[in-house]
């Protein structure tokens, strides 16, 4: 199954690295919070380390929103270890970095990079009934933002709470939102 808007995440069971210990992580296991999948092509490389330490950066704010972080790469566990403990910047991390080496996560995700056997930088908001709410895909030298996806997780957030209401382009906490009807039909 490919991960799409409005979709329930693939089914997957991984190990991964976090707070200083191998744990298990599985499809089922995220489920009840909002999640942030964050896919990245490989450990020690140069782009990734800057989006994962800015997405450590903004840890506090989304664990306050009631999100939790998820970063993924088709290395192992251990390598994700190693790059903790070796980098000032993967060593910020406190969320779960999943080991991915056979691809199946990144695969169901359809981020992988076939012939590199490496993900593109994938970004996905998942609500906590394991629904895909938000999918970002970007080119290998494009890093990304954390703070755009913080907005996205409100706005999300917002709009599960607030039925029949949507959010307008760059929408911020506390600004109007809409509310779809025949009225709004070519007023905008």
């Amino acid at each position: 199954m490919m991960a799409q808007i409005g979709k329930v995440i693939p089914e997957f069971k991984a190990q991964a690295f976090h707070n200083g210990e191998f744990v298990e992580v599985t499809s089922e296991s995220v489920k009840g919070k909002w999640g942030i999948f964050l896919f990245y092509p490989a450990d020690f490389t140069f782009v990734c380390p800057t989006e994962l330490e800015d997405m450590a950066n903004h840890y506090a704010e989304l664990q306050q929103l009631d999100v939790e972080v998820y970063a993924v790469s088709t290395d192992t566990h251990f390598s994700h270890k190693a790059w903790h403990d070796s980098s000032d910047a993967i060593g910020k991390i406190k969320f779960p970095m999943l080991g991915d080496q056979t691809g199946a996560i990144t695969r169901g995700f359809d981020v992988m990079i076939e012939e590199d056997h490496m993900a593109h930088r994938g970004t996905f908001l998942v609500d906590p009934d394991g629904v895909i709410q938000v999918a970002h895909i970007h080119a290998g030298g494009i890093g990304r933002a954390a703070k755009d996806m913080v907005r996205n997780v409100k706005a999300a957030q917002y709009v599960r709470a607030n039925d029949g209401e949507v959010c307008p382009a760059a929408w911020e906490q506390g600004q109007a939102t809409l509310t779809p009807s025949l009225d709004l039909v070519g007023k905008i």
